[in-house]
């Protein structure tokens, strides 16, 4: 786990050594445990290193083929390099160093683009071929690990994080005003935009190739997510002993390491369940629950706090247990430093995540984490409920594009973006939304049909959201963050179980619709536990059962409560502030009577309000 940064010119000018390493210096807090540099003529790669497998200096970057040919930067890990450097050796390769660093470069020097597929981790790197002229980027499957490219007058430039590109001085930060219209739309980015023109994020699943002289690289697919019914199910009991394999697999590869791996403990399931079966493996093990003091929560905001259910898994799983209460006042605190880490806000409140973690990287190097449970195995069903008796995908995109609005409706977009609809107003988000869905087959026929692209499109677009965030957070406390749910063959078959294993309710939720047109039942719209059926069976064997049968919940601070309570005069301070830099683009009135509708308790708009003060603060620490 590293952050890594480049530089290609493209007429040939030599790479700057001074440049390299100010890019390298500006994401530092990824890799506290050493620095490295590669520069030949037009190529400058550079590495900061946080030390996971193999501590010694051969695991140093950037790594060169014994040849010469190929020069690696690399962040991430495979966790199948055993594997793989068995197959290798098998051709002939020889190894010096015991890291699966070592392991990919080989791969790369043998199978070329083909090495892609086989790699099963997480992952964001640039290879140097010297004798083709070539530099590939590529990023994981599932997008755990980031990677922003930008080019100007002939130079590329990549970097972990946006601020590597930055600090080049080449690519000054400029506001993407259409990606205020994406972001504003879905506090998300569904394509490749980020809020600085000119720079892009990768795509997951994708690789890029760059030649000197050549015209403009565009990235190149090599996976992407395919959740479909399979023709011929196995029983469930089959299928329930095939995912606990696998599962416990996933758990077991992802806890390689030199250093300590410690556990995320929230108080649900997937998480949970994580840290029970890694607690049978280790010898010792640390666990970490971030909670909320609740003392002017209200509404469904009391259940927010999942300290004890956490302290209990603790006790089962014998586990060295910390924990932090976040109170009303700690996001004011935070959020001039998380604004810089973050760069670019996406989807959720995550201040909480950055204290979780901070508070585990005073004790470990490496944290598991439960991301991608949810997305894999139906974990919001009150989401999918909406779409499954569309008519047709016209009908289906309608309806999931209203749902996931989740900021300013569409209708609105001319109003709140009033300083600036003349330059943005031929940004369609419908069809930013639609897109999402290009390389996917679009014949629906049956309510799983439905689902399955429901959770296509979250995995694509949500939790892709989420990784950014989640990678962004970890690094900036030197954090290696771990994602068992998104294993190569766990994740093969998630997306190959039958939606039904999934996802209780389906025939119910039919019938209501088809014998009470434009009827709507409220319970199948509201947070329950119809989702992951399956997983929750599974996981019945390693938790208690009062976790495995909660409704599901989200990992969410008490905002509401807090913005029109406690933290009503900082919110006030900041956005009805007529020097706020956000009304350069934003109508001031129109978001202070959308803010005021939250404050007076008329509507809930805490998204809404976070994310105006993450823009807000974003403007300050970039523009």
């Amino acid at each position: 786990m590293c952050g890594i940064a480049g530089i290609f010119h493209r007429n040939g000018e030599p790479a700057s050594s001074a440049r390299l390493k100010a890019m390298c210096d500006a994401i530092a807090h990824r890799g506290p445990d050493g620095e490295g540099q590669f520069v030949s003529g037009p190529v400058g790669l550079g590495h900061r290193r946080l030390a996971i497998i193999e501590l010694s200096s051969l695991g140093r970057q950037p790594m060169v083929t014994q040849d010469g040919r190929y020069t690696l930067t690399f962040n991430g890990e495979i966790y199948n390099f055993n594997e793989l450097r068995a197959q290798l050796t098998a051709r002939g390769r020889t190894f010096v160093s015991r890291s699966d660093s070592e392991v990919l470069l080989q791969a790369f020097a043998t199978w070329g683009l083909d090495a892609l597929p086989r790699l099963n981790g997480m992952f964001a790197f640039a290879i140097w071929d010297k004798e083709t002229e070539v530099l590939t980027l590529a990023r994981d499957r599932f997008g755990v690990k980031p990677i922003y490219y930008a080019e100007a007058k002939g130079t590329f430039l990549f970097a972990s994080e946006i601020k590597g590109i930055l600090a080049h001085g080449t690519i000054g930060p400029e506001l993407n005003a259409e990606g205020l219209v994406e972001y504003f739309t879905f506090q998300n980015f569904f394509t490749d935009n980020t809020l600085f023109r000119n720079v892009r994020l990768l795509p997951h699943g994708c690789y890029m190739q760059i030649r000197r002289g050549s015209q403009e690289a565009v990235p190149v697919r090599y996976w992407d997510y395919h959740f479909e019914e399979p023709a011929h199910a196995a029983s469930k009991g089959e299928l329930l002993e095939q995912l606990d394999h696998l599962f416990r697999q996933a758990v077991s590869r992802q806890l390689i390491s030199d250093v300590d791996v410690g556990c995320y403990l929230s108080g649900g399931m997937d998480s949970g369940s994580i840290a029970a079966v890694a607690a049978s493996q280790l010898p010792y093990m640390k666990t970490f629950t971030v909670g909320f003091d609740l003392s002017s929560a209200s509404g469904v905001e009391l259940g927010f706090d999942e300290r004890t259910a956490a302290e209990y898994m603790s006790y089962l799983f014998k586990s060295e247990h910390y924990e932090m209460v976040l109170k009303a006042g700690d996001m004011e605190r935070v959020l001039p430093k998380l604004a810089w880490h973050l760069e670019e806000p996406r989807v959720g409140q995550c201040y909480p995540n950055f204290y979780a973690a901070k508070l585990s990287s005073k004790f470990v190097k490496v944290v598991m984490s439960g991301a991608g449970g949810d997305e894999l195995f139906a974990g919001y069903p009150w989401r999918y409920y909406r779409a499954v008796t569309s008519d047709n995908f016209d009908d289906y995109v309608n309806k999931y594009y209203a749902f996931w609005q989740r900021l300013v409706p569409e209708q609105l977009l001319p109003e709140v973006l009033a300083p600036i609809w003349g330059d943005v107003k031929h940004v369609s988000t419908k069809e930013i939304f639609r897109n999402v869905f290009q390389e996917h087959a679009s014949t629906l026929t049956r309510p799983e049909d439905y689902v399955n692209h429901s959770l296509y499109f979250e995995a694509k677009t949500f939790l892709n959201g989420l990784l950014v965030v989640e990678d962004k957070l970890s690094m900036a406390h030197g954090l290696e963050t771990r994602v068992p749910f998104l294993d190569n063959d766990l994740a093969d078959f998630a997306m190959r179980l039958p939606a039904g294993l999934k996802l209780g309710n389906l025939s119910e939720v039919m019938r209501i619709n088809e014998n009470e047109p434009g009827g709507k039942h409220e319970r199948y719209f509201e947070r329950t536990r119809d989702g992951k059926l399956i997983l929750r069976e599974m996981m019945g064997r390693y938790i208690p059962s009062e976790v495995v049968n909660r409704v599901k919940q989200g990992f969410s601070a008490p905002d509401a409560s807090w913005f029109k309570g406690e933290s009503i005069d900082y919110v006030r301070r900041r956005l009805f502030n007529n020097n706020a830099r956000i009304y350069d683009f934003l109508d001031k009135q129109k978001i202070q009577s959308l803010v005021t509708d939250h404050l007076e308790g008329h509507e809930n708009r805490r998204l809404l309000i976070w994310s105006l003060l993450n823009v807000e603060q974003f403007c300050e620490e970039y523009l």
